[in-house]
Order: C-alpha cells, then sequence, then structure tokens
C-alpha cells in the first residue's frame, strides 16, 4: 500500500495544471488501478494517467514518474493481495467523508470499466452486471431513479459498500483464476 507521503506526492500530480480540475482524486485512481487489475484488460500507466487526468494526449515530458511509481506499486499491492485469496480493501479517508470517498472509488472503477466495456462482457454478461452492481449504484454516475434510492439510504449504500470487496474477488477469478 502507499504511504501517506507517496499519496500526497501522488495528489500533486492528479492536481497540477493544466488537468488538476478534471482529474480523480487518489480514491477515484484506486478505483481505475483496482479496475485494472481485477478485469480483463490490464491498463498501462499511460492510459490509467489518461483516464485519472482527463487529457487526450500525455505530456511532451510523458507520465510523471511519481505517478507510475505509485500505479505500480498500488497494482502490485492489489494483485499480491488478491493472488493471496485476501479481500481487497478499499481506501478510507483520514478525515472527511467516508461515503464521498466510496463515490469517486466507484467512479474511477466504472471510468475504467467503461473505457474496455466490451473485453468485460465477453465472460458472461449477466453475472458480470450483477458484480458491477454496487459499483454502478454508488458511483453517482448514473441518474437512475433505483440507485438514487440506494443512495438516499445509509443502511442500502452500506450494503452495497459491503459487497464490493467480494465482487471484486469473484470478478478478478472470473478472469484470472485458471479454468
Amino acid at each position: 500500500m502507499l504511504s501517506s507521503n507517496e499519496i500526497e506526492a501522488l495528489e500533486d500530480v492528479l492536481f497540477a495544471a493544466p488537468w488538476g480540475d478534471d482529474a480523480l482524486d487518489f480514491f477515484g485512481l484506486h478505483g481505475v488501478v483496482c479496475a485494472s487489475v481485477v478485469g480483463p484488460v490490464s491498463q498501462s500507466v499511460d492510459e490509467i494517467f489518461q483516464l485519472a487526468t482527463g487529457v487526450e494526449e500525455l505530456p511532451a515530458s510523458g507520465t510523471p514518474a511519481a505517478f507510475a511509481q505509485a500505479v505500480e506499486r498500488l497494482r502490485k499491492h492489489l494483485a499480491g493481495s488478491l493472488d493471496l485469496g485476501q479481500p481487497l480493501q478499499l481506501p478510507e479517508p483520514e478525515d472527511g467523508d467516508p461515503m464521498h470517498a466510496l463515490e469517486n472509488w466507484c467512479a474511477g472503477f466504472i471510468d475504467a470499466f467503461m473505457e474496455h466495456e466490451s473485453e468485460w462482457l465477453t465472460v458472461s454478461e449477466q453475472e458480470i452486471g450483477e458484480l458491477l452492481v454496487p459499483m454502478l449504484t454508488l458511483s453517482g454516475l448514473f441518474e437512475d431513479e433505483d440507485f438514487q434510492k440506494v443512495r438516499d439510504s445509509a443502511r442500502l449504500s452500506a450494503t452495497m459498500a459491503d459487497a464490493i470487496p467480494d465482487a471484486l474477488t469473484d470478478l478478478y477469478l472470473l478472469y484470472h483464476a485458471p479454468d
């Protein structure tokens, strides 16, 4: 996992000009990296940078080294946990609103899913859809009335949040476990 200093350096990159206004925070980036690890497409650091910052083209100097190092460490940690059969622990803010952090995490995860939706849905569209429901619901990206009802209920939101680690493990196994 990343230290608080590494997270701070990472957020300095994420919120830097000129992309800082459109960039994901650490929680959203964690969701993107997690989707890259559990899903069928392992996105490159450059792709993750573009998705996390909203830039169409990489800076002339390339992806910042602090960003690349943090993403690789995070990816290695997440994959290692899953390979050992451990459920993934989602990051929680040291202060602030944990549901806002979870919404950002889910939005990042769903953004990464949508970048490669056709590849994700090659296994079992219905099963994948069911496993993605907690992230889709809590992401706040969709104006669906049923999703809004869940987000408006602390109890239902907590139930969805509690389902995410098992859903991530199941997704990982669908795409990465040997037959």
